[in-house]
């Protein structure tokens, strides 16, 4: 079962360490001066917890009735749509949207379509800012090739200046409903879905989207 909450456990559990350890020391030292150093440690501690907690957030989404409504992959800003080639699994010409993600956005990553995870491809890169032009095809990236009964979409998770990893919770051979999270992507990212093009897509540039309830496109 993917969980966000079980990635955050790899930040907060250190952390939950070293502050009850501080506290032992706490009781154990006279100094004012150490009480204060270790009490201002507790407290930037305690702030980073609450930002683990706020970041690896996973909250429930309602999904559009519509069946033909195709919806976003990731939360955050759409940075572009465009015309171009499928760069990874040659699908041909597709549209693209792409959706910026900041620290602040939910980085959990949902299937836009239901279908079958045909193929997923791992690329290693660079970590530029996911905002800069050539983020898309230099960075480290995963892909994955979703075949549906009315056609093929691919998503990428793109890691950016600050986001290291890409977590894959699917496989290939998955069957993913649409909304399903398939994978997240740590600390700002960028998140791409490529659409057949007789799809109408239903966002631009500037729009706000939220994972597995914002429309993006809709079948023919």
């Amino acid at each position: 079962m993917p969980s966000a909450f079980r990635e955050s456990l790899r930040f907060a559990l250190p952390l939950i360490v070293v502050f009850i350890a501080l506290q032992g020391v706490l009781y154990c030292v006279t100094s004012p001066l150490l009480h204060l150093v270790i009490a201002v440690v507790e407290l930037l501690i305690a702030l980073l917890l609450c930002f683990i907690v706020y970041f690896f957030r996973d909250p429930e989404r309602i999904l559009p009735g519509d069946e033909k409504i195709i919806v976003s992959a990731a939360d955050g800003l759409v940075v572009d749509v465009v015309e171009m080639d499928e760069p990874d699994f040659n699908l041909g010409r597709m549209k693209r949207v792409a959706v910026f993600l900041s620290v602040f956005d939910v980085h959990v990553n949902r299937s836009p379509v239901d279908g079958q995870v045909r193929s997923s491809i791992y690329k290693g890169g660079e970590f530029l800012d996911v905002r800069h032009p050539e983020s898309s095809t230099r960075n480290e990236c995963r892909s994955w090739w979703l075949e549906t009964t009315r056609g093929h979409v691919a998503v990428r998770q793109i890691a950016g200046l600050v986001a290291r990893r890409i977590v894959a919770w699917s496989k290939e051979g998955d069957v993913v409903a649409r909304g399903y999270r398939f994978g997240m992507i740590r600390f700002g990212s960028r998140t791409e879905v490529f659409l057949p093009m007789e799809c109408t897509v239903l966002v631009k540039p500037g729009d706000r989207v939220a994972g597995a309830a914002t429309p993006i496109a809709r079948w023919p």
